[in-house]
């Protein structure tokens, strides 16, 4: 009778809250202006990086090849949740429902694994071109980079698909409370009905593995790449490659950085408003950094951006 009983129970969770932030009514508002503007900010910029890659010719290079699908990534990427997080700063019902959570959940690790493994490409194509310059026009072809591409993107959503569909078989009989501004697996293993270490260790395991597993890559190919570029004898030579390899740099520490803070060091206890702060930078800021870092340091960009720009005011004239 009770086994049925707390079977009955479980089954009843068919949809989660997620409790965001709770202010005041006008801070909610403020908020909500805020992330809208981001957002909004972070589309236009990723979007118009896209635009000027694909209408430039020039620009149809392996190292442009890959920044307008890191644009195109970070577009899907902050889409994959803060149109809900913005929903729920104005509404008071923040319920979102079992299957929504989990596709929330899949599609914005999916997108931010394949984020990863594609900044891990961008440094090995760096690698190549400024370590082996001769070879790298007959290795990094435009089918190599579209096989590159394609298993970023591939990888990316296979990575977390066991472990998502796992969580999302476990019991879960309330309180259906998540207390994070997104469907995150730490919140969720709290909520579950049951233990599930094995299902818990797989997770952090294969965060760990990608995020450390990519790092580790991305650091030793620019070591290689610094030591190459303190060799070079032109003064323009090493501050052309010092500033390529600085913006993505800058995007790797930022992306990496708080994501190690989050799903690398869950034994730390970190606070429920930490979580929510160091989600919101990587979920938000780190996209809207990124067509500003790659843009404002890079002449051909800018020139391309400038191009779409005076297209469209040709077109609207």
């Amino acid at each position: 009778m009770n086994a049925s009983a707390s079977d009955s129970t479980f089954a009843f969770v068919s949809e989660f809250m997620l409790q965001g932030f709770s202010y005041q009514w006008e801070v909610q508002v403020f908020l909500f202006s805020l992330f809208t503007t981001t957002y909004t900010l972070t589309i236009t910029g990723n979007g118009a990086i896209v635009c000027a890659l694909l209408c430039d010719k020039r620009l149809h290079t392996p190292m442009y090849t890959f920044l307008g699908n890191f644009s195109f990534l970070e577009i899907w990427y902050v889409s994959s949740t803060v149109p809900k997080m913005l929903v729920n700063f104005l509404s008071e019902n923040k319920n979102i429902s079992f299957a929504g959570c989990f596709l929330q959940f899949y599609f914005f690790f999916s997108l931010g694994t394949s984020e990863c493994f594609l900044l891990t490409v961008m440094a090995f194509d760096r690698y190549l071109a400024i370590c082996h310059p001769l070879h790298y026009p007959n290795i990094m072809t435009g089918n190599c980079c579209a096989k590159l591409v394609i298993t970023c993107w591939v990888c990316g959503f296979l990575w977390f698909l066991i472990p998502i569909t796992l969580i999302s078989q476990m019991p879960f009989c309330g309180p259906n409370i998540i207390d994070h501004v997104v469907c995150d697996p730490g919140p969720l293993f709290t909520l579950m009905c049951v233990s599930a270490p094995r299902t818990q260790l797989l997770c952090y395991t294969l965060s760990s593995l990608v995020i450390f597993g990519n790092f580790i890559f991305i650091l030793g190919s620019y070591t290689l790449v610094l030591i190459a570029v303190l060799r070079m004898p032109s003064a323009t030579g090493r501050y052309k490659a010092f500033s390529t390899c600085g913006s993505h740099l800058t995007v790797v520490s930022l992306f990496y950085g708080s994501l190690m803070v989050m799903y690398v060091s869950p034994g730390l206890g970190h606070s429920a408003r930490m979580q929510k702060v160091a989600t919101l930078f990587y979920a938000m800021v780190t996209p809207l950094f990124n067509p500003l870092i790659y843009s404002l340091r890079n002449k051909e960009i800018k020139a391309a951006l400038r191009k779409v720009l005076g297209s469209l005011n040709t077109i609207l004239r």
